[in-house]
């Protein structure tokens, strides 16, 4: 495990990249803030999470726990998510709304285009809609989403359907 990168994945860069070439700027892994964000965009207050499906317990096919060793993966990714639920928490009690994006919205087979992530983040973190907290997901995961604390009545799951965004076509 000492080879699993904590930062500047795949899905992180990717998502900071497009970020960037839209214009935004941010800051990177604040260690100053509970659960040291991914992307820190001090004058909205938005974070970005780029969360791993496998090591946050995410329901989707890249969330598959191991049958091997059973006990000691359960328990650490209860901890994981717990301690995911916990830096959600605190940070909203700060102020801050949360974009989550779960590495299944841009890997596998229910990804969604990058395009259309970043077209969402984009549009969260210029536009203040009311919502605290939003999570992008694979479209088969919408309703399956775990990242969010029981009872949270002020977070959005967003989808292909639900974007209103067509898909672009051949040129």
């Amino acid at each position: 495990m000492s080879r699993i990168r904590g930062r500047d994945t795949g899905p992180e860069m990717s998502i900071r990249r497009g970020l960037h070439a839209l214009g935004l700027r941010y800051r990177l892994h604040d260690r100053h803030l509970p659960g040291t964000p991914d992307l820190v965009f001090p004058g909205p207050r938005v974070i970005i999470f780029v969360h791993g499906c496998f090591w946050h317990g995410h329901d989707c096919s890249l969330g598959v726990r191991p049958q091997s060793n059973a006990a000691f993966w359960s328990e650490k990714i209860t901890r994981n998510q717990a301690r995911d639920r916990e830096a959600i928490q605190k940070l909203g009690n700060m102020g801050w709304r949360l974009a989550v994006v779960w590495e299944c919205a841009l890997k596998g087979s229910g990804r969604r285009p990058l395009r259309e992530v970043l077209g969402d983040l984009c549009t969260f973190i210029r536009y203040d809609s009311g919502y605290k907290q939003l999570d992008i997901c694979a479209l088969t995961n919408v309703e399956n989403s775990t990242s969010t604390p029981q009872g949270e009545t002020n977070t959005r799951h967003v989808s292909p359907r639900e974007s209103g965004r067509k898909r672009p076509g051949p040129k």
